[in-house]
């Protein structure tokens, strides 16, 4: 199954309460087709005690199913908590937008985009510049002697 087939049979689950495992979730979400894979990420610090981070991912084997899913169980009651269930997205890079660890403007084209200037901006500021350029006070000296020119 090719990747953008396989995310659109994905559903994300929101919303999860500790005492869920993947094999709860199977089982809630069986109903509604063939289950491919079921993913609880786990937290990100090892000394969190939370079997996962009260979100997971369910992969079905047909995206109408996932589907199903999703218009049946989004805003319904789990372990007494409502839960959201939407199409999953795909994973952002890690080097992109909030937390990533680069600045914004050091990202390839982010300046081509954002921070260029217009070649018509440019020519206004030369021009602009050169009309109210002071006249340079050292053009009128012939010499290089310093001091009053003698008459």
């Amino acid at each position: 199954m090719s990747d953008t087939a396989r995310l659109k049979s994905t559903i994300y689950v929101g919303g999860l309460e500790n005492a869920v495992t993947e094999k709860l979730l199977a089982d809630a979400f069986l109903p509604f087709g063939e289950i491919v894979d079921v993913i609880l990420p786990k937290p990100d610090l090892p000394s969190s005690r939370d079997p996962h981070r009260g979100f997971g991912y369910v992969e079905f084997e047909v995206t109408g199913d996932a589907k199903e899913a999703i218009d049946n169980m989004d805003q319904s009651e789990f372990f007494g908590r409502v839960i959201k269930v939407a199409a999953a997205k795909p994973q952002k890079d890690s080097n992109e937008g909030l937390g990533s660890k680069t600045a914004v403007w050091e990202t390839e084209g982010w300046i081509a985009k954002h921070g260029g200037v217009s070649e018509d901006d440019r020519l206004a500021a030369q021009q602009a510049q050169h009309a109210n350029a002071p006249e340079d006070p050292m053009a009128s000296l012939d010499s290089d002697v310093a001091g009053p020119r003698l008459q």
